[in-house]
């Protein structure tokens, strides 16, 4: 951290007190402040009196210049583009993370380091790309619980994978209580579980397929039978209109049971319907869950959280059956056909309680 602090000090030593650039052609004048050779000259040719722009120190007469070749070559070795990005993109706005490292007003954090356990501006990030013996450290998206990626033990970075405890450790515990044990980087780790990941993935998404096309093929076999049963009491309709005064309490019987059975039918069908949606939302959050620690870039995350993701939850296809939309039979179209002589057998049919799927029946009349 001292290394870091006299190398900022030092960097606004070699800015120009003028242009506030980093200096070109340094020179110092009698005073100890430094300038651009360009910028003193032309300061000093539009200016009646010659003084030091800084501390306005008078000379009486206009000091020779020049370079300081010291100076110079120090800029050289330590000269870096100056980084002036726009003033939106540098200081923070509403859920930004702050620099850990700029004092006064804070500017937006654009990496986090896991090596210093801190997060940096792009100005204060730049001494990972310049000091050698920063360049190794580990440099991730701006992460604010980066005390969550230390081992509790040793306060060390947790950089790898123990395979026979199915755990993240630090390199301390990898050769204290570790030892010996199937160890791996967290990057080769996160390559199994991500494949792992992907079949669990698949099969949300197969069962999710089939319970979609399941509700399609329901929805279709509800709206047949409704079509059926509208069909069916046309027909009736039709059937019993020159018939109405002897057949009427047969009619309004057969009317009744009808309409009973669509609604139990319904009833059934819309429980089953019911129970798939909720199936499928879970596959779905199960689905949006999956897609969000596949597409993390935090490997310690994307570990820890992928044993309670990957688990499938319980299929209920059992609860699945078909819809019997037939509501009629040849034995009543013909005993329709000889309305009068049978009106008191026919008021007295009834049909026959739908059944779950495996013991289905076909709907008629039973004569008594």
């Amino acid at each position: 951290m001292m290394a870091e602090a006299h190398l900022f000090v030092s960097q606004d030593e070699f800015t120009c007190l003028i242009c506030q650039e980093t200096l070109t052609d340094p020179i110092t004048i009698p005073c100890g402040h430094n300038f651009c050779l360009k910028c003193l000259t032309d300061y000093w040719d539009h200016s009646h009196v010659c003084s030091c722009p800084h501390c306005r120190e008078n000379f009486t007469a206009r000091p020779a210049l020049r370079i300081n070749t010291l100076l110079n070559k120090v800029i050289k070795k330590f000269k870096r583009p100056r980084l002036t990005p726009h003033l939106s993109q540098n200081h923070t706005s509403l859920g930004d993370m702050e620099c850990d490292f700029c004092t006064g007003k804070k500017f937006r954090a654009v990496k986090s380091c896991l090596t210093c356990m801190a997060s940096f501006c792009q100005a204060h990030l730049q001494l990972h790309y310049e000091i050698a013996a920063w360049e190794g450290h580990k440099l991730v998206d701006p992460d604010r619980n980066l005390k969550k990626k230390l081992c509790v033990k040793h306060q060390k970075s947790l950089e790898v994978f123990c395979k026979t405890d199915e755990t993240c450790i630090c390199m301390m515990c990898a050769v204290t209580e570790h030892y010996g044990h199937e160890k791996v980087n967290l990057e080769t780790e996160r390559e199994g579980k991500q494949k792992q990941l992907g079949v669990t993935w698949s099969e949300i998404r197969r069962r999710l397929e089939e319970k979609e096309k399941k509700l399609k093929e329901m929805r279709r076999t509800v709206e047949k039978m409704k079509i059926s049963v509208e069909q069916k009491m046309e027909e009736h309709d039709k059937s019993f209109t020159d018939l109405i005064r002897c057949i009427k309490e047969a009619y309004k019987k057969l009317t009744e049971k009808i309409r009973e059975q669509e609604k139990r039918n319904v009833e059934k069908a819309e429980g089953v319907m019911e129970h798939l949606e909720r199936e499928m939302k879970e596959l779905k959050r199960r689905e949006d869950e999956l897609k969000e620690l596949s597409e993390t870039k935090d490997h310690l995350q994307f570990l820890q959280t992928f044993s309670s993701c990957c688990v499938l939850p319980a299929d209920g296809d059992s609860l699945s059956f078909t819809v019997t939309a037939d509501f009629s039979s040849e034995v009543l179209q013909n005993e329709l056909s000889s309305l009068k002589k049978s009106l008191q057998k026919i008021s007295h049919w009834d049909i026959m309680t739908w059944t779950p799927p495996g013991c289905e029946a076909p709907i008629h009349p039973t004569a008594y």
